[in-house]
């Protein structure tokens, strides 16, 4: 596939699991790919297999919560690729609990890497989008961000407001031709979820129509999508890559 050729795509949270997945997946329809994560070496397999994919890779450290490390790895990475048209704000994290037994602290961990971490991360990039007048935004958000989930409140909550910001920003710079959508995975087959308990599983399989949990490369195949030319006329949108969950 060469849909993406000569497109440079910006992941965070590239080094494993559903960011490593929609990075190689950009990179088999042709696109160059910077690989964002915590430490730079964190993504050296996902860089090195798009690399044997014949593009070009490069692994980038930031802190997607921390303002100076965000700017600073935008410059490094305008440098390098010269241009980004696709940004895929992915990296995320969980701290689950109760509420009445939750932390400040695990509250403000979750918000700032899953919404902050958006937010920084998309205003980064969105001067030279204006300047080039497109641009391929695409946010991953989750089902719990649209149903809820005991037990995830901080993480529920950064997912609906990476939600309400994906639609804010879309309206904001459409004029520009630039889109911003969302995909609200549900649970998918990542080390994450290898750590759950048979019993666990089995009343996950009985809330999903589909009966099975997803895979990464489902969650990739519809960022590949929203990254493409057949999503041109489409912004401000949630997709769903649930099984059925939130329907």
């Amino acid at each position: 596939m060469t849909q993406l050729i000569n497109q440079t795509a910006v992941i965070t949270g590239a080094g494993r699991g559903i960011g490593q997945a929609i990075a190689l997946k950009l990179a088999s329809a042709g696109a160059d790919v910077v690989c964002v994560d915590l430490k730079a070496e964190f993504c050296d397999e996902t860089v090195q297999k798009a690399m044997s994919l014949g593009r070009k890779a490069w692994g980038v450290a930031a802190n997607v919560s921390d303002a100076a490390s965000v700017e600073s790895a935008s410059e490094q990475i305008l440098a390098a690729a010269g241009k980004v048209d696709i940004l895929v704000n992915n990296a995320g994290i969980t701290k689950d609990g109760l509420l009445m037994r939750m932390s400040e602290a695990d509250w403000d961990a979750v918000l700032d890497i899953n919404l902050k971490g958006t937010f920084l991360f998309t205003k980064a990039f969105v001067r030279s989008f204006l300047k080039q007048r497109s641009g391929r935004i695409i946010n991953i958000a989750s089902v719990i961000g649209l149903i809820g989930n005991a037990g995830q409140c901080n993480y529920g909550a950064s997912k609906a407001g990476v939600i309400g910001f994906t639609k804010s920003s879309a309206r904001e710079l459409a004029s520009r031709g630039i889109t911003v959508n969302a995909i609200a995975p549900g649970f998918i087959e990542t080390a994450m979820t290898a750590k759950l308990g048979q019993d666990v599983r089995e009343a996950l399989m009985k809330q999903i129509p589909l009966g099975s949990l997803g895979q990464p490369d489902d969650v990739a195949d519809a960022v590949l999508f929203l990254a493409g030319p057949g999503a041109r006329y489409i912004t401000g949108q949630v997709i769903s890559v649930d099984g059925g969950m939130a329907m």
